[in-house]
């Protein structure tokens, strides 16, 4: 294939893919519906104006056979008055309008027969039309069904992808929860046992310790003195301000 015959190809590819995607099944069929009408009524039309030619032609044909008496009546009158000149010209006349009415008949038979084919042409046509109409509503109910149908799945389609979103959105929110709490719980569990600083106090857990050391041993100071106290009977007396 040439270069020249390569591009049409695809040129026509192209141009073929835009129509398709432009096209409304519902628009063409009814455009072809409303086409296969006006064929039907022209056909109606070359039969009606068929049949006025026939009604013409069968009112010449009887104004024919209607002189066909009267000029042989003439013919008959003259040669009594002894007018056989008068006689010739209406038989001439009537053999004239017999050649006429001849013609006619053969006019009028084939205008017949180009009725009975139109005839039969409008019913095949009309038969065909009414199959293509009862065609084209099933057609159309089935592409309407059909679009509605994929509109229906593109939604619910939308629908699943935007509520997948959501519940990665919820997962995620769900496991930044957990982390937070485990670190909440950490924490706390690192503060109980002492293994952070309390920055409110500037004491690190050692001085606590030391701290809690020296307020055991200050506790167990007292106490032994009372027990001392008690053994010996005796209480010392209260200083000034004790």
């Amino acid at each position: 294939m040439s270069l020249f015959g390569q591009m049409m190809t695809i040129i026509r590819a192209k141009i073929s893919a835009l129509l398709s995607g432009a096209e409304n099944p519902e628009e063409t069929l009814e455009y072809a519906y409303q086409r296969q009408l006006e064929l039907l009524q022209k056909v109606r039309m070359n039969m009606v104006n068929v049949v006025a030619s026939k009604r013409r032609l069968e009112a010449q044909l009887a104004s024919l056979e209607n002189q066909l008496s009267r000029l042989d009546d003439q013919a008959r009158q003259a040669l009594q008055a002894g007018r056989e000149d008068l006689a010739r010209l209406a038989l001439e006349r009537k053999v004239f309008a017999q050649q006429q009415i001849a013609a006619l008949e053969a006019q009028v038979q084939d205008l017949t027969e180009q009725q009975n084919r139109l005839i039969e042409a409008e019913q095949r046509l009309r038969q065909k039309v009414e199959a293509f109409r009862t065609r084209k509503e099933i057609i159309k109910a089935q592409y309407s069904a059909a679009e509605a149908q994929a509109r229906i799945n593109e939604a619910i389609t939308g629908l699943s992808e935007e509520l997948a979103d959501v519940g990665l959105a919820i997962e995620r929110a769900e496991e930044k929860t957990a982390r937070l709490k485990a670190r909440a719980e950490a924490i706390d569990e690192l503060v109980a046992a002492g293994a952070l600083p309390d920055y409110l106090t500037g004491r690190d857990v050692i001085d606590r310790e030391l701290g809690q050391a020296q307020l055991q041993a200050g506790v167990e100071a007292e106490l032994a003195r009372l027990k001392t106290e008690l053994q010996s009977g005796q209480r010392p007396a209260l200083k000034e301000g004790e």
